[in-house]
């Protein structure tokens, strides 16, 4: 069940990866992010680079690192890792975006749902 769960992982962290290198256009960043300093310009879109690569390397050790995630006590401490920061985006989500816009609900619940994929692996 652990590989499965994994897998399935992998493919969500590809997922957001995509999603995330799709934000200059998603979020016409070209002009909107003109609008703001020219270093949170920068971080926001340095941020966004980074995410990319976190979300890579999560796919990765998901995809090609199965067994040592799920049979060694280092693979569980990453999976654990993993696990929290979907948890903590789920958290967040809810802090600084509208609890009431059924958009930020859903990634409420993708975000949490991220969390649980790499965490029941660790109980199994």
């Amino acid at each position: 069940m652990g590989e499965i769960l994994l897998t399935i992982g992998a493919i969500y962290s590809i997922g957001f990866a995509i999603f995330h290198m799709m934000f200059w256009k998603i979020f016409k960043w070209k002009t909107n992010l003109r609008s703001i300093t020219r270093i949170n310009r920068g971080i926001m879109q340095v941020l966004n680079l980074r995410l990319i690569y976190v979300f890579l390397f999560f796919a990765y050790v998901s995809f090609f690192q199965q067994k040592a995630l799920l049979s060694t006590p280092l693979g569980e401490i990453v999976l654990i890792f993993i696990s929290i920061f979907w948890l903590m985006r789920a958290t967040e989500q809810l802090i600084f975006f509208d609890r009431k816009n059924s958009v930020s609900i859903a990634l409420t619940i993708t975000f949490a749902v991220g969390g649980g994929l790499y965490l029941i692996p660790v109980f199994c």
